[in-house]
């Protein structure tokens, strides 16, 4: 898995609206892996993001989540739920391996990076921690980061 000071990846995935995304991780980035769309930790998860969006991007903090469920369960989950960020899909856990995460099971664990300058600055294990609160929590420490009096 890829540690805090490694050299961000070039990947390439679609969002919910089949678009690619290509970020290039200068700017702030959160990127959260997650098991599957529309169980009850990715939900609240999902949501917890969300929720703080606006908090985000008045950062200038971009936020992707990232599953290896398809371009059309990833469309139906982000309605559903309202979300208003890009969920990428990754059917074939090219991203998260790419990330240094197992994909073996058909599904990834719970995992969250955040990247600016080309490099990985921190990493997350929210399964060590309630989903319920764990945006908060990044948002705070890429705050204190990255935004002058965060």
């Amino acid at each position: 898995m890829l540690e805090p000071g490694a050299p961000a990846p070039e990947v390439s995935a679609q969002n919910q609206f089949g678009e690619t995304v290509s970020p290039d991780f200068e700017e702030p980035t959160v990127v959260y892996f997650f098991p599957e769309d529309f169980t009850g930790g990715c939900t609240i998860e999902a949501r917890d993001f969300q929720d703080h969006l606006p908090q985000f991007r008045e950062g200038g903090i971009t936020v992707y989540g990232v599953s290896m469920d398809d371009v059309a369960t990833h469309d139906e989950f982000a309605e559903a739920e309202g979300l208003l960020y890009d969920l990428l899909a990754d059917p074939d856990g090219t991203v998260a391996e790419a990330f240094g995460l197992d994909t073996s099971g058909g599904r990834t664990d719970r995992r969250t990076f955040v990247l600016a300058d080309g490099e990985v600055k921190s990493v997350y294990d929210p399964d060590l921690s309630d989903p319920d609160g764990h945006a908060e929590e990044v948002l705070h420490d890429a705050r204190n980061e990255y935004i002058q009096g965060g």
